[in-house]
């Protein structure tokens, strides 16, 4: 079935399967876009990213500290904030490397080794201060092949993830901080009632520094007097240690001597030869004597035992004889008595004097080796006593002048003790106003309970929270742009497909107007049924609110309509030419239309562009976005007809080659 429409370059009519193709395709384009790129963060299990771990965990003050494995679990677990997550998997290099190179992994995120130490780095440098802080890095790699997206998706989570970890690390390095505000606060306060106990003492020595020159003085004089006694003294002890030498030596000789002669003793006995030659004579004479007294006895006792035989007074010589031999016969036993005694007397001296002469002599001599050895100890003793006297006078030598320097420092000791009391003073005014000044630090300085420094370590750790009003990848403005952009290539689709001026403008007689408006309203038509059916895709797609709905739908619909005016006009002046021009105008639509960092001249020649008004009503329907679109219509329309006008004036053998 034909209808009444002229097709582009061929005098075939066109179909209404040509019209439901046109009419269908941008709707088509325009779903499909729209549901791969709205809210791709709702499906983001469908992608697969391995995670590489290969942190080495720390200790901190015996906490063991495994950051590494801590971000990847976050990774693995995602935020309870969002719904979807990443399908991750903990893996090796190799593997990632194999996964990422045959399309397993979409992407892999790398924790390096140093990832706790430097994550960490920060808070120990606070801590020793002699460290370096080091910015913890994690790394991500996607395919060369990959999908455009895939890297902006990726990076994204990674970046939050680790900008979380980075906060939660701040918050408990700042909660340290507030703690420690706290706790310096305390211990100041501490150092105030230290520096006013100070300042009390410091005070109470200055009152006992004033009295001391007048002891000082005394020590000095005291030490000087102890000096010349300790002078004095060190003389004696030398005259001492002297005389104790020599009765040392003496001793000793004394000692040397009793040794000798109790070996001399020992060796030649105490009696000589001479006595004992004497007694051994004496022994024999008085034993001669006593025999020659027995045998007088003998004699005188025959001699009167023959006087008795005689006649008394026959001879008066006889009779004295006689006489005189009883009378030496009484006396010659006294006489024989006392020769057996003396006879006795002398051979027992002469047994006595050898027995005192066997042992006499060694108990002398004992006693001597005794009383020799008693002597040399007493002459060591002495020379040891004299050492002794002599260090303790070389010590009294010392001590007189130590005792002298004493009495110097004595001196200058109560010349000082007076400045001392000064500065004590100056000490104790001192301390006083160091208590105020701490006391007054301790009040100044913030305090916080746990509580309090948790709560503002969250803030100052992270300070500014960004409140966007979506949460899509790609804005809210995805939708409008890829909606704009589709009906314009609608647009440009209906004028490869449709006549843009009837073929019989040259001879028809109808207005140059008509003749537009001809050729136009197939492709209004077309558009505005372009324009609504993408409103009802994006509807099924982003489920918009009515009053939102109908906006877009109406200004969908407009766009269409104006942008058929516009492909109409730069295919009726320009021919294909336009159609070039048109795609590059939807082209520099899209582009203008993705990020606001693009060159200014682009930003510019894109906002003169018909699909700017267009994109900006789609966002948010306004009055100026639909002027604008009326205003590029009628040019639109305008220039076509002036176009149409200009090429119906021709030759003869124009007319005739057309036909």
């Amino acid at each position: 079935m034909t209808l009444p429409i002229e097709r582009a370059r061929s005098r075939r009519p066109i179909t209404w399967l040509t019209l439901i193709g046109v009419l269908l395709l941008p709707a088509i384009i325009g779903g499909i876009l729209v549901a791969a790129l709205q809210n791709p963060t709702d499906r983001l299990e469908s992608m697969t990213a391995a995670v590489v771990n290969l942190d080495e965990p720390v200790t901190i003050d015996d906490q063991y500290t495994p950051l590494g494995r801590q971000l990847a679990s976050g990774l693995v677990e995602g935020s309870d904030e969002v719904d979807s997550n990443l399908t991750w998997v903990i893996s090796n290099e190799d593997d990632a490397a194999e996964g990422l190179g045959d399309g397993t992994y979409q992407a892999v995120v790398t924790i390096p080794k140093s990832f706790s130490a430097d994550a960490t780095s920060a808070g120990t440098a606070l801590k020793d201060s002699d460290g370096t802080a080091e910015q913890a890095k994690i790394s991500v790699t996607t395919p060369p092949d990959g999908r455009v997206a895939d890297d902006l998706i990726t990076n994204q989570i990674a970046t939050v993830a680790a900008s979380t970890m980075g906060t939660m690390l701040s918050e408990a390095t700042v909660d340290n901080v507030l703690v420690g505000f706290t706790t310096i606060g305390d211990q100041i306060g501490d150092a105030a009632d230290g520096a006013s106990k100070l300042a009390d003492g410091a005070r109470s020595a200055a009152d006992g520094a004033a009295a001391l020159p007048d002891g000082a003085s005394k020590l000095a004089d005291g030490a000087d007097g102890l000096a010349d006694g300790a002078s004095k003294l060190a003389g004696g002890l030398n005259t001492i240690s002297t005389k104790a030498r020599e009765a040392g030596g003496g001793a000793t000789q004394l000692g040397q001597g009793l040794n000798a002669g109790a070996a001399a003793l020992e060796r030649d006995g105490l009696v000589p030869d001479a006595l004992f030659t004497g007694a051994d004579g004496a022994a024999a004479a008085t034993s001669g004597v006593a025999e020659g007294v027995d045998g007088v006895k003998s004699g005188v006792d025959g001699l009167v035992a023959l006087c008795g035989t005689r006649t008394v007074g026959s001879d008066l010589l006889l009779d004295q004889v006689c006489a005189g031999l009883e009378d030496m016969q009484n006396g010659l036993p006294k006489l024989s008595e006392g020769a057996a005694g003396a006879k006795a007397a002398a051979a027992g001296t002469a047994q006595g004097l050898r027995a005192f002469d066997d042992a006499a002599p060694k108990k002398i001599a004992t006693q001597m080796r005794t009383a020799g050895g008693a002597a040399v100890q007493l002459g060591n003793g002495l020379g040891q006593l004299a050492d002794g006297v002599a260090q303790s006078a070389s010590g009294a030598s010392a001590l007189s002048s130590g005792a002298t320097q004493l009495g110097d420092g004595a001196s200058a000791m109560a010349e000082g003790t007076g400045e001392l009391a000064e500065g004590l003073d100056t000490l104790a005014s001192g301390t006083g106003e160091l208590a105020d000044g701490l006391k007054t630090a301790s009040t100044s300085l913030p305090s916080f309970d746990e509580q309090q420094s948790t709560e503002l370590a969250s803030v100052i750790a992270d300070p500014v929270k960004a409140s966007a009003e979506s949460g899509d990848m790609f804005g809210p403005t995805a939708i409008p742009l890829l909606s704009a952009v589709v009906l314009w290539f609608g647009a440009l689709a209906s004028f490869i497909a449709l006549r843009a001026v009837p073929g019989n403008a040259l001879t028809s007689r109808r207005s140059s107007a008509a003749m537009v408006l001809r050729g136009f309203w197939p492709a209004a038509a077309i558009g505005a049924g372009q324009g609504l059916l993408i409103s009802l895709t994006v509807q099924i797609v982003a489920g918009y609110d009515a009053a939102t709905w109908w906006g877009f739908a109406g200004f969908a619909v407009l766009a269409g309509i104006a942008f058929a005016a516009v492909n109409q006009a730069l295919v009726t002046v320009l021919g294909g030419i336009g159609r070039w021009v048109s795609a590059l105008v939807g082209v520099v639509a899209v582009a203008t239309g993705l990020v606001s960092t693009i060159p200014a001249w682009l930003a510019g020649l894109g906002a003169a562009l018909p699909t700017a008004p267009a994109l900006g009503g789609l966002i948010v329907p306004n009055g100026a976005a639909c002027a604008g679109l009326v205003v590029w219509a009628v040019l639109s329309l305008g220039a076509a007809t002036l176009a149409v006008a200009t090429r119906r004036t021709t030759s003869a053998k124009a007319v005739l080659a057309a036909a």
